[in-house]
């Protein structure tokens, strides 16, 4: 009598990581042809739109004064010691509008805005809500997803508008008090350097990474298993996938929108 064995398949042919990011794509397109057919719920993406916007404009003001002023701080020192302090506004602009600004406002939307969709879904889904919110004949994702997202995609790049201007600002500040660069110099520096594609291509990034932030936020939190406990680790799951997709996708951007 024979006996077969079979091996277990290893879990790198198996990630959860990777169903999660399909289950993930599939959530977000549902909710994108939900917000094409018009099915969203307007005094829920008013309460999302306050989460994602007025909710994380203090962060994002305190980061781009620090980070404008800090980039001085490396740059416009060197610059002023080569002759060329006049340069310091157009090289600040260029290094916000097509890296910083986009980024550096993805990652704190993540840290404020993701992590609470992910926690809210993925705790209503371990607590059976979601289940619940099904058998009411509701659809989960026309009902909870389509408002954060949309609300992410609009705000955005609203938000890494408001963190170029007022890093520009801080760094011409910091200029003129810590090298004594003329604000009027700093300023004709931005408008020769910065060219007028720039500005746009920043608020495209934006827009894209919302989109990312909050298809994987949401989905991280939908595909929650088990009890509370997992719910910190979807959490924490869910910021470290973005993380990783934006800073891949942005090299892809990069090389679209400012590549010769």
């Amino acid at each position: 009598m024979s006996r077969s064995f079979s091996l277990p398949t290893p879990a790198w042919l198996r990630p959860r990581w990777l169903r999660r990011l399909g289950s993930s794509a599939l959530i977000g397109g549902q909710a994108v042809a939900a917000i094409a057919r018009g099915r969203i719920g307007f005094n829920d993406l008013i309460e999302q739109l306050l989460e994602a916007g007025p909710g994380s404009f203090l962060i994002v003001l305190i980061t781009a004064l620090a980070a404008g002023t800090v980039f001085n701080i490396q740059v416009a020192a060197e610059l002023s010691k080569q002759g060329a302090g006049s340069t310091v506004g157009g090289i600040l602009a260029i290094g916000l509008a097509r890296e910083i600004a986009p980024i550096l406002t993805a990652t704190l939307i993540t840290g404020k805005v993701a992590t609470a969709y992910a926690a809210q879904l993925g705790t209503m889904k371990v607590t059976e809500q979601i289940d619940a919110i099904t058998m009411l004949r509701t659809d989960p994702v026309e009902y909870l997803v389509v408002p954060r997202l949309l609300a992410m995609v609009l705000m955005a790049p609203i938000q890494c508008l408001l963190f170029f201007c007022v890093a520009v600002w801080s760094g011409q500040v910091s200029s003129t008090a810590l090298y004594g660069i003329p604000p009027s110099v700093f300023w004709n520096s931005v408008r020769t350097w910065l060219d007028p594609s720039d500005l746009p291509s920043m608020l495209i990034k934006a827009v894209v990474f919302g989109l990312q932030i909050a298809v994987i936020a949401c989905g991280w939190g939908l595909t929650t298993k088990g009890g509370p406990k997992e719910v910190g680790t979807s959490t924490t799951g869910a910021v470290v996938m973005i993380l990783v997709t934006v800073s891949l996708v942005d090299v892809v951007l990069t090389q679209l929108l400012f590549g010769d």
